[in-house]
């Protein structure tokens, strides 16, 4: 360490915009009473914005109460698992803060995942029912036998829509392949039939910050995937922290724009916790693509915009980005990846907002550390600042306990209240991952003398797509399935607008012949199509380490320089 600051001195501290604490006092209260706040808060304010159809806070409580009795009413009790596999639509929302509201736990699944990946996270969490689309209803009746899944309550895009557009959607909804016919099954119900015979129940079980919120899944670091264990301390604490960050906007007075996915742990936290701790009204977006995203700005004039890299560069080259007024926009937080210099600028210009970058993780509930929001005390290609009640260092890769000198490289390693319990049923896992409550995230990273973090590197090998994780694991081993392949490995290579692609490199079987498109054909069966390699090169060995370790690193060197 220098002589004149240490990590342990906290020099961001001097950086915090006025008004933000150091430290906060946290009230104990779970995230289901914010929802109650808000709704004697703000009874009539809107709550969530669908495609026009808006739902107050009074009305979404309404609502929460009712599947609250719904799910007591097909036995799910405190500690068991509900399985939620939606997009943005208002049954997600209604669905999380129901089960959580009942004392059980909440798996938030990607309705893009494939059956055998599906299939995982339903099993090892233990799920017992699921909460899902007619569009996925026949899938998830079929694989529901090998699942401790009882029950299924499917809704559709068009449950809740606006006038006229709720008289047209059962024209044109199947057309479009918007809705689906979803066959008789035992214990399958449709979401708004029961939610309609359902009385509200107000009175929820007693919960504490100890208690089990969720099993959010990420990779981790071995590309295993893995139940992340947050707690109802961890989600309320974040979302206070959160709140703290941005003392320029109050309670009440904002429109969230609910882009980022409810399913990811960035997306729940910022987009829709906050939304509801805050009562803002939450403009929710099922997919967000340039075209849905522009239109919805400019129509419903979201004033505060978490989103990913992705999602900025696709609409600022999208040509409807000339025809929108996005001078709503206040403020925007960006996470998941490095966002270009040169698209930061663009779009402020564009929209008078004002970006900020930070970092986070599944297993921190996810923030870590945000830029100031004040635009000159931003650094840009830093991921800012520790938030509030979170300390952070960078230590040596070896040992991971001794401190790197101020201005070095090691990994980053952070302590809070937002950091996991650990992983569900991996103790193992769990003890490398977090030491004396820090946890290590895996990523190589430096901190300068005014207390910026930058990530300078990833020690592990995964892949942001689009916003999403790829974990190269999952990629080889549907490959290494395939009875023509001897070795394949995955590396993520630079992307104009997706920020990475999949690349493969596959050593065949004596003997055998193959193209790369019958490779990615195999691969469609097997993984979520944001998983799929945009390439694959034949190659008749690997480079490897003496000890038999493949050298991703070569391999990406090699590319890079082929361009």
């Amino acid at each position: 360490m220098t002589a004149s600051v240490g990590y342990m001195d906290k020099p961001w501290l001097k950086h915090y915009e006025k008004g933000i604490p150091e430290t906060i006092q946290f009230e104990e209260t779970c995230i289901p009473a914010f929802l109650e706040r808000s709704a004697k808060e703000f009874p009539d304010h809107t709550a969530l914005l669908f495609q026009g159809f808006k739902v107050s806070f009074r009305e979404l409580n309404d609502m929460v109460n009712r599947f609250s009795t719904c799910l007591s009413g097909f036995g799910i009790q405190k500690g068991d698992s509900v399985a939620i596999l939606l997009p943005n639509v208002i049954p997600c929302v209604v669905g999380y803060y129901a089960t959580l509201k009942i004392g059980a736990i909440a798996v938030m699944n990607n309705p893009l995942y494939s059956d055998r990946e599906l299939l995982h996270q339903f099993n090892d969490s233990g799920s017992k029912l699921l909460i899902t689309l007619d569009l996925l209803g026949n899938r998830m009746i079929d694989i529901r036998p090998q699942t401790a899944i009882r029950h299924i309550v499917y809704t559709s895009i068009g449950d809740y829509l606006p006038f006229p557009k709720n008289l047209l959607f059962p024209l044109v909804g199947k057309k479009k392949k918007l809705a689906a016919d979803v066959k008789s099954a035992p214990n399958v119900h449709k979401w708004k039939e029961v939610l309609s015979t359902a009385k509200p129940d107000s009175s929820g079980v007693n919960l504490s910050f100890d208690d089990v919120a969720m099993y959010q899944y990420t990779g981790g670091t071995t590309g295993v995937s893995k139940g992340v264990i947050l707690t109802h301390g961890n989600l309320s604490r974040q979302v206070q922290q959160l709140q703290s960050w941005f003392p320029g906007f109050n309670k009440g007075q904002e429109m969230m724009l609910g882009a980022l996915p409810f399913f990811h742990v960035f997306g729940l936290s910022v987009a829709m916790n906050l939304a509801i701790y805050m009562g803002w009204g939450d403009i929710l977006v099922p997919k967000p693509q340039p075209e849905p995203l522009l239109e919805t700005i400019g129509k419903f004039k979201p004033t505060f915009a978490p989103l990913v890299p992705t999602m900025y560069i696709g609409m600022l080259n999208h040509p409807l980005m000339q025809k929108t007024d996005m001078t709503s926009i206040k403020g925007c937080f960006s996470g998941s990846a490095p966002l270009p210099v040169e698209v930061i600028k663009d779009f402020e210009k564009k929209t008078g907002a004002v970006i900020v970058e930070g970092f986070g993780m599944t297993e921190s509930t996810p923030v870590t550390h945000i830029n100031p929001f004040a635009g000159s005390k931003r650094k840009v290609g830093s991921i800012g600042l520790p938030i509030p009640c979170t300390e952070s260092r960078i230590v040596d890769l070896i040992s991971g306990t001794t401190d790197m000198p101020v201005g070095e490289t090691g990994e980053l390693i952070v302590r809070g209240p937002q950091v996991m319990r650990g992983y569900l049923n991996k103790p193992d896992e769990t003890a490398q991952t977090i030491t004396d409550g820090w946890l290590h995230t895996g990523d190589i990273a430096m901190m300068d003398t005014d207390g910026y973090f930058f990530i300078v590197d990833r020690k592990k090998d995964m892949i942001i797509c689009g916003g999403y994780n790829v974990y190269p694991r999952d990629v080889e081993e549907v490959l290494f399935s395939h009875p023509k392949v001897q070795e394949a490995t995955v590396i993520g290579i630079p992307h104009p607008t997706r920020g990475e692609s999949v690349k493969v490199f596959v050593v065949l079987k004596s003997g055998q012949t193959a193209t790369e498109n019958e490779l990615i054909e195999y691969c469609k069966g097997n993984l979520a199509a944001y998983k799929l390699p945009t390439s694959i090169e034949f190659r008749a060995d690997l480079p490897k380490t003496n000890v038999g370790k493949v050298l991703k690193k070569d391999l990406r060197t090699e590319t890079l320089k082929k361009g």
